[in-house]
């Protein structure tokens, strides 16, 4: 389906219920562009409707793959991707829009948020950086139409785990999700043994009490469950990407990491997207925390100081 008389493109197939094909076309440019989704011949041929709807609750299915909150503003886009999301074994809710979809973030507990940014209410970026302000620890991908470079940084220095732009493949979608819970469990999951050392105890009050843990490493503290930093003068909050920029240099606290390795670790990126984002977190770290923190080894990377 072509919306507008604009140039269709497709954004990505998956087989419906009843054996036909979903297929997703945006037309038009940036932030006007329109979206639509056709199914094809089958059973279930037609327009998919666009409607909300909730996948079954799998909160006690231990075999879950996780729980996935999608905002975005058009109902077929949602639809689709929720479908894919399902019948790959997450579980889905949605929302319609940037409100609402800040109140469902905030309300329930969500393994992902995927997130569009052009929305006619609240804005995909403001809605980030509501969220992430109460939750630093909430992973997000941004799926949008707006697909120039300053956007996407914009985005990920914001505190987004990642960046995808409509026109999109299914396949990259649900890679990317896979990526995004699978560098979830990891970080909430056991501990590194490396030049940081890390101790298990105390409590935090968020609701309950619970087994915090510390890094220490050179000059600096880590308080895992609370995303801040000390240096001996008082605790400092930190962003998601800020404070796991910092625990993956106080891991190898003396020693050079390479840009690549940070990208990979703290973006999930398997390769360099020419951008600064890691020089950017960098800076932010050295106004928070002391310029003399944090040494650039040229042509290599980024060095936690020891004592």
């Amino acid at each position: 389906m072509i919306l507008d008389g604009g140039d269709a493109v497709i954004l990505g197939e998956a087989a419906t219920s009843h054996g036909a094909t979903a297929t997703v076309t945006t037309s038009g440019h940036g932030a006007g562009a329109a979206c639509a989704v056709t199914v094809g011949s089958g059973a279930g041929a037609g327009t998919a409707p666009g409607v909300l709807r909730h996948a079954p609750h799998r909160a006690q299915d231990p075999y879950g793959l996780g729980r996935i909150l999608i905002v975005d503003d058009e109902p077929k886009i949602r639809s689709f991707i929720g479908r894919a999301l399902t019948a790959a074994g997450y579980e889905t809710d949605f929302a319609g829009n940037g409100a609402e979809g800040l109140r469902q973030a905030l309300d329930g507990h969500y393994d992902l948020v995927i997130l569009d940014l052009v929305m006619p209410d609240l804005d995909g970026r403001e809605v980030l950086d509501r969220l992430l302000g109460f939750r630093p620890e909430q992973a997000v991908i941004v799926l949008s139409c707006v697909a120039d470079v300053a956007a996407k940084v914009d985005c990920l220095e914001r505190g987004a785990q990642d960046y995808l732009t409509k026109p999109f493949s299914l396949a990259e979608l649900l890679a990317r999700v896979r990526v995004r819970l699978r560098d979830e469990a990891h970080q909430h999951g056991g501990t590194h043994q490396h030049g940081g050392t890390h101790q298990h105890g105390g409590t935090h009050q968020h609701g309950g009490t619970h087994h915090a843990e510390v890094i220490r490493a050179g000059e600096v503290t880590l308080d895992v469950g609370r995303l801040v930093a000390d240096i001996g003068n008082g605790p400092v909050p930190l962003t998601r990407l800020e404070f796991l920029l910092l625990k993956e240099l106080a891991e190898h606290v003396g020693q050079s990491v390479p840009k690549g390795k940070l990208l990979a670790t703290v973006w999930g990126y398997d390769f360099d997207p020419g951008s600064n984002v890691v020089d950017v977190c960098v800076r932010r770290l050295r106004s928070k925390l002391g310029f003399d923190l944090i040494k650039t080894v040229r042509g290599e990377g980024y060095q936690l100081v020891g004592r």
